[in-house]
């Protein structure tokens, strides 16, 4: 979409952005990613994203090669050409070069690197429906500690969505090694029953999502309550409604789990309102 990477402080061709072939982050996933909702110069919660990188990369003991200020201007220079209002800018940290073999001993010098991808605007009507398809093959581990990460090794992720798509879905539901729902293959997870709100909880494997965060306030402007809770797949089943969120996308319903039509919560139009609103106030200029 942009013809401009940032890498390393340099602006340069995209066709020109290349790293080694002895990378860690290309070899052994050993990075870490963020992805950003662009829109007309701005960012949509941008401290949000740049402490969970500076977080994963404090935990991976990974160098961030820029500070704030540069990672910003280098966001400015990569989408000043841009002709559409929205788009998504990806932030990319690699631990870099290194010796063959995991050790990371000898990568001194990590890499940074910003890209800008298309983002098609959401519709009127808002984002369709998809349909959900339970993993079985691939389970995330109990407790542990990467999930709290966005690292750049997401082939669990990959598989997982990979299975659900050959089966004619649009994602992929995860499970822990516990049999709980974490969250889909790309995005949070809530669901609906009862008439209250519910989410998976942190521990059990999810990502602590950008969007999550928004979609948790959103319900508090609205005075409701959301329940942290660690379920199996078929209390989602049962659900009076279930929705995923995403960071480039925020609110997708879900229409279907498995061979299991799931309903329409009268609340997700309030609740999508006020997710809409605080994203408005929320938009940051880069």
């Amino acid at each position: 979409m942009s013809e401009l990477v940032w890498m390393d402080g340099r602006i340069v061709p995209a066709t020109e952005a290349m790293v080694p072939v002895s990378d860690r982050s290309f070899l052994y996933g050993d990075g870490l990613f963020e992805s950003l909702p662009w829109d007309s110069g701005r960012l949509f919660r941008w401290r949000a994203h740049w402490d969970r990188l500076k977080a994963g990369a404090a935990f991976l003991k990974i160098r961030i090669p820029a500070d704030e200020a540069e990672v910003r201007a280098g966001i400015r220079a990569i989408t000043i050409p841009l002709t559409t209002a929205q788009a998504t800018v990806r932030l990319h940290l690699s631990r870099g070069v290194g010796p063959r073999g995991y050790s990371p001993r000898g990568a001194e010098t990590p890499r940074l690197i910003l890209t800008v991808h298309p983002a098609p605007p959401m519709p009127p009507a808002g984002w369709p429906a998809i349909r959900l398809k339970t993993c079985r093959a691939f389970t995330v581990a109990a407790g542990d500690p990467l999930a709290a990460h966005k690292s750049a090794n997401k082939l669990l992720n990959v598989l997982a969505r990979a299975e659900a798509e050959a089966e004619g879905f649009d994602d992929a539901l995860l499970l822990n090694t516990d049999g709980v729902v974490t969250e889909s293959s790309s995005g949070n997870v809530f669901w609906w029953e009862a008439g209250h709100l519910h989410t998976p909880p942190l521990s059990a494997g999810a990502l602590g999502g950008v969007t999550r965060g928004a979609v948790l306030d959103a319900a508090h402007d609205l005075g409701w309550s959301v329940t942290e809770t660690a379920a199996p797949p078929a209390r989602l089943s049962a659900s009076g409604g279930l929705f995923l969120t995403f960071s480039t996308r925020g609110l997708v319903p879900v229409e279907a789990l498995d061979d299991h039509p799931v309903p329409t919560e009268p609340r997700q139009s309030p609740l999508q309102e006020a997710f809409l609103r605080r994203c408005e106030q929320e938009w940051e200029l880069i």
